[in-house]
């Protein structure tokens, strides 16, 4: 069956009244692990994640305070059922990104990323990488949804889904 992970990046929580959507939480709660790629924004909302069950790794992003910048790392390999899937905030500009992450992560099977709040998944098979950005559950900015992703992980390798919270 392999691990499945939900994968949420650009939540800036807590903000006013937003919070994530229940449909969120719920593939949060039944996942295998939980991947955040940055810009939580404060360390009461790791703690939140962290209290869902899963296991939780993320990593910081550019508007996160202190305490969770010193909390987490800005870049972090992990390993799932034999796949390294590197996690990092900002993948940098879109022209040349997968050979730029790809020489930032080497021994990468897929990279996961935030920042744009866009959605994207692609794909190079020349350079034996996929990249995700899950866009935002609650902050979509100019992407026409707010989203998040999943992630199946065995021995066939890694598939992403995205999954649209909606408008």
């Amino acid at each position: 069956m392999g691990a499945r992970l939900a994968i949420i990046s650009d939540t800036h929580l807590p903000r006013g009244t937003r919070q994530l959507p229940e449909a969120c939480l719920s593939r949060l709660r039944a996942a295998d692990r939980i991947l955040h790629a940055g810009d939580l924004v404060a360390l009461s909302f790791l703690e939140e994640l962290r209290s869902l069950g899963p296991p939780v790794d993320a990593v910081y992003g550019n508007i996160d305070e202190p305490a969770v910048r010193a909390a987490l790392p800005s870049a972090r390999m992990i390993v799932v059922d034999g796949r390294r899937i590197a996690m990092v905030h900002d993948g940098g500009p879109s022209r040349g990104r997968l050979e730029r992450l790809r020489r930032r992560f080497p021994d990468a099977d897929a990279v996961v990323f935030g920042h744009s709040h866009i959605p994207l998944h692609e794909s190079d098979e020349a350079l034996g990488l996929q990249i995700f950005n899950p866009g935002s559950p609650t902050d979509r900015r100019r992407s026409p949804i707010h989203a998040m992703g999943e992630a199946t992980v065995d021995a066939d390798g890694v598939r992403f889904m995205l999954v649209d919270l909606g408008a």
